[in-house]
């Protein structure tokens, strides 16, 4: 089954106290890589992420970021440094009684000591955490390779339409390829024809025959219209297997493309040379969406 590369997904996840939001997105790439944005508290978990997509996908860059919510720290979510603020209490003590100030110290005079009250940092339950980011790491990942199957299924119909087309036109290519022969056979002729008119000579039929056959052997591309036949058939069983077929299929174009130059350089005639420059153009539509598959 044919993979896209190009997808996206999203999930959401609730373990316990704990929320994760996760958003992956996947994008072409020769290789699997990665680029992934956590929680600080979320990032010593981030090969454990990788293995996991690593469990589902085989090319692309992922990128993914995940977000965290823990309902547990809205228990307590500041904390006093009660030691602090009677340190700092006692000090402007000090300074009042110091310079004879009779009004009283205010709660907010104190209260505006820096790090007297600072944000909690409650204790982080790791295997916890480690269980509701890998789930849905896992679910994130499945979700991703259902939308990759089914850009997948859209490439196979466009690919499978495609592959089709090449085998007729090369049906046309076939046809035109057994002109060649008489093809040069005219034209070696009518050349022969002027030459001798110049001359006073008439040409001998007999080494005729023999030129001509020498061209059409030089023309021939029964072997490359073979090959082309057998990269058709071969590029549809690529496409049925379930591993990754990207690379495979990336290298049968480059064969096609091989056989099609020879045969356009052995085209004799404009007709032939057309037929070839139109296969190189499906060629190259078929190469863009193949870039796209895993």
């Amino acid at each position: 089954m044919i993979k896209s590369m190009t997808a996206f997904a999203k999930v959401s996840h609730t373990l316990e106290t704990l929320t994760v939001d996760m958003t992956v997105r996947s994008y072409n790439s020769r290789f699997l890589d990665f680029s992934i944005h956590l929680p600080e508290t979320c990032q010593p978990f981030e090969e454990e992420i990788k293995k996991i997509m690593g469990q589902f996908h085989a090319r692309g860059r992922i990128e993914i970021r995940a977000s965290l919510e823990d309902q547990s720290l809205d228990q307590d979510l500041f904390e006093v440094d009660i030691i602090k603020a009677k340190a700092y209490y006692k000090a402007l003590k000090t300074v009042r009684d110091t310079l004879s100030i009779s009004s009283d110290i205010a709660l907010e005079t104190v209260l505006g000591a820096k790090q007297v009250i600072v944000a909690a940092k409650p204790e982080v339950n790791l295997e916890l955490l480690r269980s509701a980011l890998c789930d849905t790491a896992r679910n994130a990942a499945q979700a991703l390779d259902r939308m990759r199957k089914q850009e997948g299924e859209n490439l196979y119909q466009d690919l499978s339409h495609r592959i089709s087309d090449i085998e007729q036109r090369m049906e046309d290519v076939e046809t035109l390829a057994k002109t060649i022969p008489e093809t040069y056979k005219a034209r070696l002729k009518e050349r022969l024809s002027v030459l001798t008119a110049e001359d006073g000579d008439c040409f001998d039929p007999v080494r005729l025959a023999q030129e001509t056959a020498l061209l059409a052997d030089k023309s021939d591309v029964s072997e490359e219209i073979v090959r082309v036949h057998s990269h058709i058939k071969m590029f549809r069983e690529v496409m049925e297997e379930n591993e990754s077929q990207g690379r495979k299929l990336n290298f049968l174009i480059q064969e096609f493309n091989r056989e099609f130059n020879t045969i356009g350089s052995k085209a004799g005639n404009a007709n032939l040379s057309h037929a070839v420059v139109d296969l190189k153009s499906e060629l190259e539509k078929i190469r863009e969406q193949v870039q796209n598959i895993e």
